[in-house]
């Protein structure tokens, strides 16, 4: 009762916001900003993209422009302003993602635990969460997809996606330069030129380096920790080869490295031991002492073509996107977060993927269809190497991994179908058909395994296939062109696998099923006082059968057991609400609000880990979930006799959310306060800017494992806190 009446209470104050700002604007004059620009999408792969406006579905889309405006360089960022969306790397190692939204997250570094939210980038799935690179560049349209899009995307999405798309060549010449640096002796530059060879063939060439020199104090021996270098490049052809068909193949290489994670050890708070958890460390702030250094050392390779045929048959479109990606990372890390050499663990993976998806999209009178064909196929080795001299394993240690093939087929079609002037269905299937082959060894002394080898012998050999329908059956309702209702029912999964990172010789290693959703979706799109004032509201129920959970227990013999089950069934249902107002010809305002609530149905799984299954472990919290994530920011703007004087502040905050099954991990609250000053010459051609980062200087941590040492023991790994830095940009076009 309590729920459904705070439901209500935030349902109307979001109401009652928009109305509030709807009647006061009411009189507002035009203003052309970029903030309410119309941006075409991807995410529904119709011929030539769509308004974001009038996708019936919740997605928060920004173009080039408006994430210029917007001052936002990576996407964690997109992660506080869009609602119930974190966009964050898991800490362990630099640029393994592990995105949650709506509630829907892993807590896994394991890379044969698919995620729940898929990345897709110029029409590539990344097969694997490792290797993302979370900075903005080179950047046509970030495309935020909240909710199952297992019609259009297949497996891995019950979360939701996000699509990225890069710059394509230009018809005339085109160069965009930034660097920055801020405090922790942090350093950005890229650069984008792109233009035509000639009438029908145009090029692109994109370069990044990021080298951060470290923004944290490593207190064991005073040095700075946090070093890391990214450099990527980009190149990109296009050819018009006629007026009905053309071809942009796109190529991607990068390299990341620098330190291991930055951690933290909890238990150090609660359990001083001289020596090795001084008091006087404030494990509040952003204080840690680790002896092992570490590294992380990250390449890769992507090739992408993409053909596009206009076709006279429905005057419609075939698109074939072939698309290749080799990844391939080294890690060691100080796992038990202390001055002292208790835990420290290293990972080799090596990754290669092929994918190809052919479709077509057209219109048949009232009726618009898309289908198409995809296939899927990767195969990747992942070894781990553990050091615990404790528990008797000291250096070589112990060692265990293994490899996985799989292959993914799917068939897709969606239908919209416009009955009247107003209203029009949508409907849809899409049938997968996928398969698994992994050969596995359990780390522990006797696997016969090594970095530098690999493994000799399995303790576990299997083949899994499975096979999914995911139907969507929908409405969209428009009365007008400033308003859109829609509702849709829809189901998604996620693919069943096995677990690469077995840990517990006494506990045989097994595969796990598919994870299966369905979820039923209203929202509404609407702008007010002539387009001034723009609100998306979406409220969502998600029931979630055999959840995937990686399950967590310190272990005194190989520091952390990590169990894959599908440990339980649940119900997530919440609302989003986004609100963008121009009020004055000046002054722009941004807000989002997620709502989130959970509960598990059934647990089919010990996730407590008091040996057995009762009311304690129905009784614990969803993972990954954060009730309550809001706020907003002011963009103030003002022409000046030498350009362009622009003011941004923003301010958003998220709840506190668990991170372990067990509930004994925990992410904390975030209140992040970012600033900006923005001044621009010569019509927008060169933006000087000074901009301060999480100004509150508040500590945030990707994770939160349990160890075996002592009392309250964890690795929690540091993301950065305050900064301050500057910009310049140089644009001509």
């Amino acid at each position: 009762m309590q729920t459904q009446t705070f439901f209500r209470h935030r349902a109307a104050a979001v109401v009652a916001l928009a109305s509030l700002v709807f009647t006061s604007l009411a009189q507002a004059q035009e203003l052309g900003n970029v903030l309410l620009e119309e941006i075409i999408v991807t995410a529904t792969k119709r011929a030539g993209g769509v308004a974001a406006q009038t996708a019936p579905l919740a997605i928060t889309a920004y173009g080039a422009d408006q994430l210029d405006a917007l001052h936002i360089r990576d996407l964690s960022a997109l992660g506080f302003s869009a609602p119930s969306v974190q966009l964050e790397d898991i800490g362990t190692t630099r640029g393994t993602a592990n995105f949650s939204i709506r509630g829907l997250g892993i807590n896994s570094s394991i890379p044969s635990i698919d995620p729940t939210v898929g990345l897709f980038v110029d029409g590539m799935y990344f097969g694997l969460n490792a290797g993302v690179v979370l900075d903005i560049f080179d950047i046509e349209s970030v495309e935020i997809l909240r909710g199952p899009q297992g019609l259009l995307f297949g497996r891995n999405v019950t979360g939701g996606a996000v699509v990225i798309n890069t710059t394509r060549p230009t018809d005339e010449l085109t160069v965009k330069a930034k660097v920055a640096y801020e405090t922790g002796d942090n350093r950005y530059l890229s650069a984008v030129i792109a233009g035509p060879i000639s009438d029908s063939v145009g090029f692109k060439f994109a370069a990044y380096n990021n080298d951060d020199g470290g923004w944290h104090t490593n207190l064991f021996d005073g040095s700075s920790f946090g070093e890391a270098e990214t450099t990527m490049i980009r190149g990109a052809l296009s050819f018009d080869v006629n007026d009905s068909f053309d071809v942009i193949a796109r190529v991607e290489v990068g390299q990341s490295e620098g330190d291991g994670p930055a951690a933290q050890n909890r238990g150090c708070t609660a359990t001083p031991v001289p020596g090795l958890c001084p008091a006087a460390y404030d494990f509040e702030g952003f204080e840690f002492a680790v002896d092992e250094r570490g590294f992380y050392d990250n390449t890769w390779t992507n090739i992408i073509v993409e053909a596009n045929w206009d076709v006279a048959f429905g005057d419609g479109q075939i698109t074939n996107i072939l698309a290749y990606r080799e990844y391939e990372s080294s890690t060691l890390g100080d796992i038990d977060s202390t001055p002292l050499f208790l835990f420290h663990a290293a990972a080799d993976t090596n990754q290669d993927q092929l994918s190809n998806e052919l479709r077509y999209a057209g219109s048949f009178g009232d009726i618009y269809l898309t289908s198409g064909l995809y296939y899927f196929t990767q195969e990747f080795t992942y070894l781990e190497n553990r050091q615990i001299p404790p528990l008797g394993f000291p250096p070589p240690g112990i060692t265990g991994g293994g490899t996985q093939d799989q292959t993914t087929l799917g068939l897709f079609a969606t239908v919209d179908w416009q009955v009247s002037d107003w209203i029009t269905l949508n409907l849809g299937g899409r049938f997968t058909y996928e398969e698994k082959d992994a050969q596995i060894a359990t780390i522990s002394p006797i696997s016969g395994c090594t970095l530098a080898g690999g493994c000799t012998m399995f303790d576990f050999i299997d083949s899994q296939d499975w096979d999914n329908f995911t139907p969507k059956v929908g409405i969209q309702i428009v009365p007008d062109d400033d308003t859109q209702y829609y509702a849709f029912w829809t189901k998604g999964f996620r693919s069943g696998g096995f677990n690469l990172r077995h840990t517990a010789p006494a506990i045989p290693n097994a595969a796990f099923d598919e994870e299966e959703q369905r979820s039923i979706e209203i929202g509404m799109k609407k702008d007010f006082a002539g387009g001034k004032v723009r609100v998306n509201l979406s409220a969502y129920r998600n029931r979630i059968e055999n959840i995937q959970r990686e399950v967590n227990f310190a272990d005194p013999f190989v520091g952390v057991v990590q169990l894959v089950r599908n440990t339980a069934d649940a119900t997530i249902k919440g609302i989003d609400a986004e609100l963008t107002a121009v009020l004055t010809d000046n002054l722009i305002i941004k807000a989002s609000f997620g709502y989130l609530d959970g509960e598990y149905n059934e647990v089919l799984f010990d996730i407590s880990g008091d040996g057995i299954v009762d009311d304690v472990d129905l009784a614990l919290k969803i993972p990954r979930l954060a009730p309550l994530s809001y706020g907003g920011e002011i963009i103030y703007q003002r022409d000046m006799s030498w350009g362009t004087f622009s003011a941004q502040g923003s301010g958003y905050r998220r709840d506190p959310a668990f991170f372990t099954d067990n509930n004994l991990g925990t992410l904390r609250e975030v209140d992040m306060i970012n600033a900006r000053l923005g001044f621009s010459f010569m019509d927008d051609t060169i933006v000087f800017s000074l901009f301060g980062k999480n100004l509150k200087d508040q500590t945030t941590i990707g994770g939160d494992t349990q160890l075996p040492f002592f009392p309250g023991a964890t690795f929690s790994p540091l993301n950065k806190g305050r900064v301050y830095g500057v910009e310049v940009q140089y644009r001509m076009n």
